[in-house]
């Protein structure tokens, strides 16, 4: 008498289907709060005068702002902006949602990334981010800009 072998496929139902949509959900709501969060905590430095290496209300600079908005929410990221840049997914400009991050190469240094901006807002076809500048310290500025425009080189999402 042969034994059969026990099969270890799952049989998608209607319950398991619901489930497995439901999983995907929470996880995207939680991406969402979790941007919310992060966008939240970043605008706090609003108006805080801009400082090479920053990381706190008496002075920030770009990715100082972004690293600890995140780190707030226990997402560790490098320190530096280009290295930022390794790190989450590339996404195209159009798909982008509250919470990714914009890359920069600005000024006299436009072969390297060296300015991140945290989007905070999508309005109107334009999108709001929230950035230190050395000029007018942390800021929200739209990408609709021409300088911002200009030095604009790719979006990523890390949640």
């Amino acid at each position: 008498m042969k034994e059969r072998k026990a099969s270890s496929t799952k049989i998608i139902t209607k319950k398991n289907k619901r489930e497995n949509n439901n999983t995907v959900s929470s996880e995207t709501a939680s991406n969402k709060s979790k941007a919310v969060y992060i966008i939240n905590y970043a605008k706090q430095f609003k108006g805080t005068r801009y400082k090479w290496g920053g990381t706190s209300k008496s002075g920030m600079d770009c990715s100082g702002l972004v690293y600890e908005s995140f780190k707030s929410s226990n997402i560790s990221l490098p320190r530096i902006s280009r290295d930022m840049a390794k790190k989450g997914n590339k996404i195209k400009l159009k798909e982008a949602l509250k919470g990714d991050l914009l890359f920069f190469k600005t000024g006299n240094r436009r072969n390297s990334i060296n300015h991140v901006g945290l989007i905070v807002d999508i309005r109107n076809n334009d999108i709001k981010f929230i950035h230190a500048t050395t000029s007018n310290g942390v800021i929200i500025s739209g990408l609709n800009e021409t300088y911002w425009l200009k030095a604009f080189y790719e979006a990523r999402r890390i949640l």
